[in-house]
């Protein structure tokens, strides 16, 4: 895959993670698997997704929950160091497979039940974290449920887009460095920076532009069926690998 051709799979997740409200991750982790092995692709989704946080971070200038940060941020973080160490020991195909099926199951169960909602509470906050965290760690995206767990709190949409990217800054940080001390970000991974640089800021800022104007509801199912054919392709290629 060429970099105009990555460049523009990267900007369309980025745009469609931003307008959904789950981030990019669901799109990205499957995309970087089609050209990197899966712990690299590990190692790319995590740096981009740096740079993504960063943009949303820029742009969505918005009154952040503190609240949030505690109950919600500091156990993704430590979720998400132990669900990153847990890859060097675990067999890469049967972690492909784990994402795909994560995909799916996710996918299929926020499109069948778009209303349903979380209790708004601390302990809930808390458990979202860890899970989100856990499985951002282990198969590079946990933006689902995140989002699953900051949609509780009924915050207003930019407040969500900005306090999600101070959590996930925290998060991809945090399994940058893991992964980074396990060897998954190489020079293969590193070559693509000016791309992923370039698709984050642009496709964050195209993203907000639309969510300002456009429906939001709309797009979420837009975006869980891109998820739901992301799940399938990552299982066929679990499936087909030798």
């Amino acid at each position: 895959m060429d970099a105009i051709a990555l460049f523009f799979l990267l900007l369309v997740a980025e745009v469609l993670g931003t307008i959904g409200g789950f981030g990019s991750s669901m799109l990205v982790m499957p995309i970087a698997g089609l050209i990197l092995p899966f712990d690299q692709a590990l190692g790319l989704t995590a740096v981009l997704h740096v740079f993504s946080n960063a943009a949303k971070m820029l742009l969505f200038r918005q009154a952040v929950s503190k609240r949030l940060l505690l109950t919600l941020g500091l156990p993704a973080i430590l979720g998400v160091l132990v669900g990153a160490r847990l890859t060097y020991y675990l067999d890469e195909n049967a972690l492909g497979l784990s994402l795909g099926l994560l995909l799916l199951a996710m996918s299929s169960f926020l499109l069948i039940r778009r209303t349903w909602r979380l209790r708004a509470t601390d302990r809930n906050a808390v458990l979202g974290g860890l899970l989100s965290g856990s499985i951002a760690g282990i198969s590079g995206t946990g933006g689902a449920i995140r989002g699953i767990t900051l949609a509780a709190f009924d915050l207003e949409k930019l407040v969500f887009v900005s306090t999600s990217a101070w959590i996930d800054m925290g998060v991809d940080l945090s399994r940058t460095i893991v992964y980074t001390a396990q060897g998954y970000v190489t020079s293969a991974v590193l070559t693509h920076l000016p791309v992923l640089a370039a698709a984050s800021f642009v496709g964050t800022w195209i993203g907000r532009r639309l969510l300002l104007r456009l429906p939001q509801e709309r797009f979420k199912v837009i975006v869980l069926a891109l998820v739901m054919v992301m799940g399938i392709v990552s299982v066929v290629q679990a499936l087909t690998a030798h």
